[in-house]
């Protein structure tokens, strides 16, 4: 009901692009987007929970996983990424932005990572118990700073895509 290469196509995740998916849990859309970057891509997989990320490495030790070695699996708080200044091109979230208590924090670490011009996507899926309506997501969106580019999809299932914008 919600499928990844939807979540891929309306995010703007592309061939060759370093790519941070927030709450990854046992990775369900990261190995599509692992596929996606292509070998020359990398993706970071975070998850604030231990046992997430081992589900993740267990399913990547499956068969027809083992071509994917662009993923780097990271233990840690999406207020304080493990990643460098301006390292990412895509930031995104897949039904875990409401989970996040401190959004407005959130957000300022996103920017701190994303290169000029990154991209921010926040999907949202109506069956998640923490659904918004679209203009809470943009609202969210715009008061962080960012600048939209998009949303796509419908009531049911859709991603808000913005721009990094040049101020913090």
């Amino acid at each position: 009901m919600q499928p990844p290469e939807k979540v891929i196509e309306r995010s703007g995740i592309k061939e060759n692009m370093v790519a941070a998916e927030i709450g990854c849990g046992s990775g369900a859309f990261t190995t599509f987007t692992a596929r996606a970057v292509g070998k020359n891509g990398t993706i970071y997989a975070l998850d604030i929970q231990q046992d997430m990320l081992d589900q993740l490495k267990k399913k990547l030790e499956k068969e027809q996983f083992k071509d994917i070695k662009n993923i780097k699996l990271l233990l840690g708080s999406a207020y304080e990424l493990p990643l460098d200044d301006e390292s990412v091109d895509i930031v995104y979230f897949v039904s875990v932005f409401q989970e996040i208590p401190d959004i407005p924090r959130v957000l300022k670490e996103t920017k701190r990572v994303l290169k000029e011009n990154g991209v921010l996507a926040i999907s949202e899926f109506f069956f998640d118990p923490d659904y918004p309506l679209r203009k809470t997501t943009l609202k969210q969106g715009l008061a962080g700073g960012f600048i939209l580019e998009g949303i796509f999809g419908n009531f049911w299932n859709y991603t808000a895509r913005f721009k990094k914008s040049l101020t913090l």
